[in-house]
């Protein structure tokens, strides 16, 4: 084999491993279904988005169904408003429910879609009508805390007479 031969073989190499690292950086920026299908738009708004960021999966049963593409907030109500792109192949009730959740104890969050029983679809522009908001960790954390700390102290440690 020439000199000449292997810089080439070792040229594809190179190129093959860096076209994976952008394939692994693009799955890791959650950018890896990038496409325009054909969509619809819904909103959904939140007490507290918690740490949901634009293009976070939108998944009914663990199925992504959709991306999410603006966190607003609304002025006057000071709800969180997001704006999600839901795939036209999956049509949802009117009287469907979504929730911030966290994908395993501390991962990236994204929202839940539950279709509901209308006999009515979602219609571009609607809003989902039940939202549940994301849980905050450290809030959770806080309500334990604070709930110890207003036992007896007896109580908190299993002591018995």
């Amino acid at each position: 084999m020439g000199k000449k031969s292997i810089e080439t073989l070792v040229g594809f190499f190179v190129l093959l491993g860096m076209l994976g690292l952008v394939f692994l950086a693009m799955k890791a920026a959650n950018l890896g279904s990038v496409g325009g299908g054909d969509t619809y738009l819904v909103q959904a708004r939140f007490d507290n988005i918690g740490g949901l960021k634009v293009r976070a999966p939108v998944r009914t049963a663990g199925v992504t169904v959709g991306r999410v593409t603006q966190i607003a907030l609304d002025k006057k109500t000071y709800q969180g408003v997001v704006s999600m792109e839901i795939d036209r192949a999956y049509q949802y009730p009117k009287d469907s429910a979504a929730k911030i959740l966290t994908a395993g104890l501390l991962g990236d969050q994204y929202i839940g879609l539950d279709p509901g029983g209308d006999d009515k679809n979602l219609a571009p522009g609607d809003t989902v009508p039940q939202t549940q908001s994301a849980v905050v960790l450290e809030n959770l954390i806080g309500q334990v805390l604070s709930s110890k700390a207003d036992a007896p102290a007896g109580a908190a440690s299993g002591a018995t007479k």
